[in-house]
């Protein structure tokens, strides 16, 4: 099997409510995201993917549009965690994403691969698709999901 990987960064914050150590607290981690795309390789005569299973720099541009620019700096809150969407409610301009499960990187990495996997679904009638998508929390810790 062929794969391409594109791997982008972001900054967010978020907090895991009811957890036992300092993750409760507020607090914010530089993200790594690595997409992983399969899909035969483009053998249209004359296009500027040819050789490709897709443009790095497409593969970017969607990861930007559909997710990264949307959570960058952004804070990521749980829907049912209520004192903290008020807080953040009363800071005016505050960029904030509501989640429907608690933000650990599991869930984010769950919401993330739900939101990217339509985004690249057989864009040029080659059968891509996204893979896997693994998103780091920190250097040591990630969650990885594949399909």
């Amino acid at each position: 099997m062929l794969t391409i990987t594109r791997k982008l960064e972001f900054d967010a914050g978020h907090r895991i409510p009811d957890h036992k150590s300092q993750c409760r607290n507020l607090h914010g981690h530089r993200y790594t995201l690595e997409i992983t795309l399969v899909g035969a390789v483009i053998e249209e005569e004359g296009s500027s993917d040819r050789g490709m299973i897709m443009d790095f720099s497409d593969v970017k541009a969607l990861a930007k549009q559909y997710l990264v620019d949307v959570w960058d700096h952004a804070f990521l809150v749980y829907a049912k965690d209520e004192k903290v969407r008020e807080f953040l409610q009363s800071l005016p301009g505050h960029k904030t994403v509501v989640i429907d499960s608690i933000p650990t990187v599991e869930n984010l990495a769950q919401t993330a691969f739900n939101i990217l996997k339509a985004a690249y679904q057989d864009r040029y009638g080659t059968g891509l698709r996204l893979h896997k998508l693994v998103l780091h929390e920190t250097p040591n810790c990630w969650a990885e999901i594949t399909e």
